[in-house]
């Protein structure tokens, strides 16, 4: 006579049905909810529980202390009391294997996408290492001409270099721990998941103490042009202007090229001052005049080595200035653009500050500057600007011109009759 099929041991719905209920109202959850001492509890039930208590609230089971009244909704747990309520064991452990296998499947995927984040975190430190490297080296070339008697300033903006290097690590170093932490919070239940002769109840409880994810922030990006831009010159002239503020006028030795000149534009007799004028002045007709757009360039043209010059705007509500290409087209209205040979700072409206990319980049600046210093690098093909007033930085270009190029100016078109304001050179010279 064949032996009757084996009943399933009568503690393993009950140890289910236990698992599965509140310690509260002591019957199947509704809404369960997870605190984070990893104790479930009806929605309603740990509401009324804590409602009206001040300050620290507690878990009804363990006692554990917490500052708010935090939980989060357990929808596995949630599935899992309607599955109890509606099909039996058989059905229910078929689809919490499958639940399981998702819940595996899914760690997995977000384990291999974090292990990317961490790659991508250590490559980006050894690009900050390596960028800090190169700017401490190209701090102490400056300073080494002024070494003995510029000690002082040097070892103050390696410091700051350092200072602002380690910042930026440490930026990195704290998404860098927090996707670890996130990996191995993934690993422990991982290995929960992949526990093998998994019984029923194993299966509830691997549930219910399965770790929730750590959420890791996007992570934190690291512009090299930003980070290098106050390092990377005119080092000597901004030191030498710390500690000589009142010396004026600056170092910049060009004159305005009167022959590359708006009609509308008036050059002083000195070529230092260009203002627009209302009226249009009859000029000779030549190829390197601007005949569209109220334009101006220096008489010097620069193509290898370092430069630097200051323009005075003053009140000015708008203008352009910057660098432009020997083979800029003159004769048409064009878009000041580096794509079109312009590289350039603008104004506009009094206080909207543009850097003149495409499209143009909106600056956000401290107080307006009343002149504006314009440095460039021929060799290492780099624009950059500065409020002339104090030398902090404005805006950097690291893909500037090649071949010739010619300090460029725009005093721009004076709108509903305001009173045209002049640009003026002011000079000096610092080229190598």
């Amino acid at each position: 006579m064949a032996a009757a099929p084996a009943a399933p041991p009568p503690s393993s719905k009950g140890s289910l049905r236990e698992d599965l209920t509140c310690a509260i109202c002591c019957d199947l959850f509704q809404e369960p909810v997870m605190l984070s001492c990893m104790h479930h509890f009806c929605k309603a039930c740990i509401s009324r529980y804590w409602r009206g208590t001040l300050g620290p609230v507690t878990c009804p089971q363990c006692r554990k202390e917490f500052r708010s009244k935090q939980f989060q909704t357990n929808y596995l747990v949630a599935a899992m009391v309607d599955k109890v309520r509606s099909s039996s064991s058989d059905t229910y452990i078929r689809n919490l294997e499958k639940q399981l296998s998702a819940a595996l499947q899914s760690h997995n995927s977000r384990k291999e996408d974090l292990l990317c984040t961490i790659r991508k975190d250590r490559d980006k430190m050894d690009i900050i290492k390596r960028v800090g490297a190169d700017l401490q080296g190209c701090v102490k070339s400056e300073f080494r001409a002024l070494h003995q008697i510029l000690e002082e300033e040097e070892n103050h903006t390696l410091d700051q270099l350092r200072r602002e290097e380690a910042e930026e690590l440490e930026k990195v170093q704290r998404h860098l721990e927090a996707a670890e932490l996130a990996v191995r919070e993934l690993e422990d239940n991982i290995k929960l998941l992949q526990q093998s002769n998994i019984t029923l109840n194993t299966l509830i409880k691997c549930v219910l103490i399965l770790r929730p994810c750590v959420e890791v922030n996007v992570a934190p990006d690291f512009d090299v042009s930003a980070f290098s831009g106050k390092y990377l010159a005119p080092l000597q002239y901004i030191t030498w202007r710390r500690m000589f503020k009142a010396l004026k006028p600056g170092p910049a030795a060009l004159t305005f090229d009167a022959e590359t000149a708006h009609p509308s534009i008036h050059v002083s007799r000195d070529k230092t001052v260009a203002v627009e004028c209302d009226a249009m002045t009859p000029q000779p007709s030549n190829s390197k005049r601007f005949v569209q757009c109220v334009n101006i360039l220096a008489s010097q043209a620069f193509q290898s080595g370092r430069h630097y010059w200051e323009v005075e705007v003053g009140s000015s509500p708008k203008w352009d200035l910057g660098v432009a290409s020997e083979t800029v087209d003159r004769r048409t209205r064009i878009k000041l653009s580096p794509e079109n040979g312009y590289w350039t700072l603008r104004l506009r409206n009094g206080s909207e500050y543009w850097a003149g990319t495409q499209p143009w980049t909106r600056l956000q600046l401290g107080s307006p500057p009343q002149r504006i210093g314009v440095y460039l690098d021929c060799d290492e093909r780099k624009v950059a600007f500065y409020n002339a007033d104090d030398m902090s930085p404005l805006c950097l270009f690291s893909k500037g011109p090649r071949g010739k190029v010619f300090p460029f100016f725009s005093p721009c078109i004076s709108e509903n009759g305001q009173k045209p304001h002049p640009m003026k050179l002011l000079h000096g010279a610092l080229s190598g």
